[in-house]
């Protein structure tokens, strides 16, 4: 009896199961070896998956590609998502600059929590920068989907805090700088630990890499308030 009643059950989610195990896998090998280096066969025994499943679920690698991509759109709009919270949808400049700023530094600390401490995060860069070596319409789907989105709402609260137009270069730059200085810990993880002496990056580390991050935020608005170049 109760094995009839999971019987139906498993075989609702084990197709799922098996969907996003392929996307993991290929996230993973296609940031390691790059898309002509990893071959299905490989993603399949990554995912302890048939070979015929990724012809099944995605169409074929290529197809895979782009889910693997659709998975990085998904994860960074939930990260950016809890960031700006309940306000993700206001208009930056209904804010004040102190309410904008707030923003900013939810971003940063989103930022830095995910980047730097949560393993996942290596895989999605390290997929990321193989993209952006040979632009695909992985890469297409990834910049329409959320990078560009979310690098917009950062630019239109950078100019709420400081006065400076959204679509400036120098607004565009100085938002960039600011996601780069994150992102260099996940980069540069291994010379990151080595130089500080670290093991890990757990919470206490990365609470360290927060508030020197805020702090060169807030230096930088300030300079801009005050009209400094």
């Amino acid at each position: 009896m109760s094995r009839e009643k999971g019987t139906p059950q498993q075989s609702a989610t084990a197709p799922e199961a098996t969907r996003r195990a392929l996307v993991l896998a290929a996230l993973h090998l296609f940031g390691r070896q790059g898309f002509d280096g990893t071959s299905t066969r490989e993603i399949a025994a990554a995912a302890s998956a048939n070979i015929g499943s990724i012809a099944y679920h995605f169409g074929g690698k290529e197809g895979l590609r782009l889910a693997a991509a659709d998975y990085v759109v998904e994860t960074i709009e939930a990260i950016a998502a809890q960031a700006f919270g309940n306000t993700a949808l206001a208009t930056p400049q209904s804010l004040t600059p102190q309410e904008a700023e707030a923003q900013i530094d939810a971003a940063v600390e989103r930022m830095v929590g995910f980047m730097v401490a949560r393993p996942e995060a290596g895989e999605i860069v390290q997929f990321v920068l193989r993209e952006l070596s040979t632009p695909t319409d992985a890469l297409d789907r990834i910049y329409s989907g959320v990078f560009e989105p979310v690098h917009r709402r950062l630019c239109n609260l950078w100019s709420t805090a400081t006065g400076e137009p959204a679509e400036s270069e120098r607004t565009r730059i100085s938002v960039f700088m600011m996601i780069g200085q994150v992102v260099y810990f996940r980069i540069a993880r291994a010379a990151v630990l080595r130089r500080m002496d670290w093991s890990d990056v757990g919470p206490a580390e990365a609470a360290k890499i927060i508030s020197i991050a805020k702090e060169n935020v807030a230096a930088i608005i300030a300079a801009r308030k005050a009209g400094k170049p």
